[in-house]
């Protein structure tokens, strides 16, 4: 991957020239989808643009995100992107750009492929609510989920739902528009398959968080984004990305569950 910051070129993980502030970004330990590439262009695009020349240095850190968050909080990292929270929006500064487009709160459901006659037979919220859901332990997910009476399984470990789903420990893992279509690639030893009838919806967005030691960065990042909105650079970059996958997903003619979310404010 390539970018290019005021000067100076990214190739790999390494820079040249590093006269130039370093900017520490939170990158997961874990394989590198479509989506993580997109979110480290976007930032160097959107720095660019407000001429704010910086070195950007992935600083690998534990896939658990509340880690992440806090890590960013102690000022440990500067940078990091998630779903947005209010406890999230406490510990560091949110610039409030959806940076998926409002993608990130349509899921569909990954299940084995012997449970998709099984949920063919599902139309409602309270069919669903019989079913076992797979999620992350510290994402804002799982309460979005417990908060609309659906059951789900609180997981510390990422690779382990996709295993866990397969082996019929739990009956299906919501992954967002942008994600299923790389994790089922990533994971294709297991017989995973996307529900074509239904998909979960719910509003939240996906934010840059600030280190709040780093007020010029967040100043730097809202108004690079802002510009590369407005010139069209960050529509294109994302229909680059995503436009094809987000075509194939199997959802013609899929009934959409809207859940509610209280802890998010658009």
């Amino acid at each position: 991957m390539k970018w290019l910051i005021g000067s100076m070129l990214l190739l790999g993980s390494c820079w040249t020239w590093s006269a130039t502030p370093v900017v520490y970004v939170a990158k997961e330990q874990r394989v590198q989808y479509d989506r993580d590439l997109y979110l480290f262009e976007v930032l160097a695009l959107a720095l660019n643009a407000a001429n704010y020349p910086a070195n950007i240095e992935p600083i690998q850190v534990h896939p658990h995100q509340q880690r992440t968050l806090m890590m960013l909080a102690q000022g440990k990292v500067d940078v990091h992107w998630s779903m947005t929270s209010p406890e999230r929006e406490l510990l560091a500064t949110a610039i409030k750009v959806p940076l998926f487009k409002g993608y990130i709160g349509k899921r569909v459901l990954l299940v084995n492929r012997d449970q998709l006659e099984r949920f063919s037979h599902i139309r409602t919220l309270n069919d669903l609510k019989t079913l076992l859901a797979v999620q992350g332990h510290d994402w804002p997910d799982t309460k979005i989920l417990a908060h609309n009476d659906l059951a789900v399984r609180p997981i510390a470990k990422y690779p382990a739902m996709f295993a866990m789903v397969a082996a019929h420990q739990a009956d299906y893992f919501p992954r967002s528009f942008i994600e299923a279509a790389s994790e089922l690639q990533s994971f294709k030893q297991y017989p995973l398959a996307i529900v074509p009838n239904l998909y979960l919806s719910y509003p939240t967005a996906f934010y840059f968080f600030v280190n709040k030691g780093k007020p010029e960065l967040a100043e730097a990042l809202e108004k690079g984004l802002a510009i590369i909105q407005a010139d069209g650079r960050f529509d294109a970059l994302f229909e680059r990305y995503f436009a094809q996958s987000l075509a194939a997903l199997p959802l013609k003619e899929a009934i959409e569950l809207p859940l509610q979310n209280p802890f998010f404010s658009d």
